[in-house]
């Protein structure tokens, strides 16, 4: 199933500028001593009461410039903090130094064995890995030649709260072990036990900016569709954490900074991309394939309707459309098992007890998706294909193969696995932990006198309207938005440079300084939306 065939890959249109010559040379001289009519004069760039001599960045992924599903050195180049060391250096700043990787393919590697792969690109109908566009390439950011700190950047991609003050997160001894992130042992150098807080505290800054705290807090649950392998972390834990960092960043009274709050994860477009009614009749590629199947599953699914009509749960019925977009058939863990009833019913109505009790089994706890449930973006690729596991389950227990194989069509004859999908309880789960952390991250700079980067409200914005960044308008659409990347969850360098500018506008209000009137923001021509896969 192609979920991806409708996006169109926007190309940049040039603008042709004509210009009028001048008569003469004299005329040509006039004119270049004349100012232009609708030049503005900005004022002086001034830093306010702030000190960004030694600027630290603490954060996650988007503070490390993860982007297109990896990390690698031109998107570390227009990661935010990059961005915004940038303007400091007009303002007094000095140097920012990041981990940067050893090239542009993305991936890691540990003694030449790749341990992460290099990033996606545009494919043309939607994102494709790197590889399948130009060929195999040698993945040179290696965890056994480190690059040499100290550094001003330490965001750690897929980094949770409580791993920035963990230590041993660094440590490349813990990493076979799952106690440790890759990226971090990038950071560690000769301490692999310091903490990433301590690491960053021993850069006595003095300017910090704090992001994405509480986003993986969050995000690995949502991307695990609330499975339970990857729960959302305490409240009273990332309470506790939240105020040893910043305790630790402020020790010094005459350090300052800029803390960013999270965005509700589930509006990016990892999440809003796959369409709950993905089984489409005019789908171009594959609707004439489905059509063909639709009276099939619909007889096919008529006892098991009956009977479910039967025992009073008629909204249980599994329907497909001949003419319009069908909802995917899915698990939903918060429907009454009626696994014993529905095969009673089953047998009672003339079917054979060992295909009742498969049918009871299987659609026990299943319903046709409705708008209100989220699928992840992995499930495009997963939707409409055989489950292998299922099918083997399925031959092992004596079902015929034919009869094993049309039982085991993702999202039609089987119900995507809770892992696939965001329930509506599951997203309440999401934005209720989202409040609270931003309700905790609000207090914490309210009292500390940090300036305060309300992302959340950005993000909705994106995610409704729109945001206007010169002459461009970002959403949060995958590919076309301009905004999110090919991940579908980490921002574009572009929108790396609107986060940039979000920081810059908080840091002028409560520090006083002046970099937007000043001019001295980031501006949209500068930073691209896509990575040519032929960037090395």
């Amino acid at each position: 199933m192609k979920i991806f065939k409708n996006l169109k890959y926007l190309g940049l249109i040039a603008l042709a500028m004509g210009f009028t010559a001048c008569n003469d040379e004299e005329d040509f001289e006039e004119f270049l001593d004349q100012p232009p009519m609708d030049a503005v004069v900005l004022p002086a760039l001034n830093a306010g009461s702030a000190d960004f001599s030694n600027y630290v960045a603490l954060g996650a992924s988007f503070t490390a410039g993860f982007t297109d599903g990896g990390l690698f050195k031109a998107s570390q180049e227009d990661s935010f903090p990059n961005t915004i060391a940038k303007q400091f250096a007009n303002a007094g700043g000095g140097t920012f130094t990041q981990p940067l990787t050893a090239d542009n393919f993305g991936g890691l590697a540990v003694g030449g064995n790749r341990i992460q792969e290099p990033r996606l690109v545009f494919g043309g109908a939607g994102p494709v890995p790197l590889e399948s566009i130009i060929g195999p390439v040698t993945v040179g950011t290696d965890l056994l030649a480190p690059p040499t700190g100290p550094f001003n950047n330490f965001g750690v991609p897929g980094a949770k709260s409580f791993h920035l003050v963990a230590p041993g997160y660094g440590s490349l001894a813990n990493l076979s072990a799952g106690l440790a992130n890759p990226y971090a042992v990038r950071l560690t150098g000769a301490t692999p036990n310091a903490s990433i807080v301590e690491l960053a505290v021993a850069q006595n800054p003095t300017f910090f900016t704090l992001s994405e705290i509480g986003g993986n807090d969050v995000l690995g649950y949502a991307t695990t569709g609330g499975d339970g392998t990857n729960l959302i972390t305490p409240t009273a834990t990332f309470d506790f954490v939240l105020d040893a960092m910043v305790n630790a960043l402020t020790a010094n009274p005459n350090t300052k900074g800029a803390i960013g709050n999270i965005p509700n994860i589930t509006s990016l477009a990892h999440f809003t991309t796959v369409p709950f009614n993905a089984l489409d009749p005019n789908d171009e590629d594959t609707g004439a394939a489905f059509l063909a199947q639709v009276p099939v599953l619909n007889a096919t699914f008529a006892p098991l309707n009956q009977a479910f009509a039967f025992l009073g749960m008629p909204e249980r019925a599994i329907m497909f459309s001949e003419t319009e977009a069908s909802p995917l058939v899915i698990h939903d863990e918060t429907l009454p098992n009626i696994q014993a009833q529905l095969n009673a019913v089953l047998i009672g109505g003339g079917l054979d007890a060992p295909t009742a009790g498969v049918l009871s089994a299987q659609f026990a706890q299943s319903r046709q998706a409705t708008q209100a449930d989220l699928f992840v973006l992995p499930s495009a690729s997963i939707i409409a294909q055989v489950n292998i596991d299922y099918f083997t389950q399925l031959v092992t227990a004596g079902v015929p193969a034919a009869t094993a194989g049309q039982l085991s069509v993702n999202g039609i004859t089987f119900p995507l696995a809770d892992k696939w999908a965001l329930l509506p309880s599951e997203q309440a789960e999401i934005a209720d932990a989202t409040t609270i952390y931003n309700n905790s991250i609000s207090n914490i700079a309210s009292s500390k006198g940090l300036a305060l980067v309300d992302l959340n409200t950005i993000l909705a914005q994106a995610a409704s309207s729109g945001i206007q960044f010169n002459d461009f308008n970002l959403t949060t659409s995958l590919v076309t938005g301009g905004l999110i990347s090919l991940d579908g969850i980490h921002l574009t360098a572009r929108g790396s440079a609107i986060m940039a500018n979000s920081f810059l506008d908080a840091i002028d209000t409560t520090y006083g300084s002046n970099f937007r009137a000043s001019g001295n923001v980031a501006k949209a021509d500068d930073f691209g939306v896509a990575y040519s896969p032929l960037l090395q």
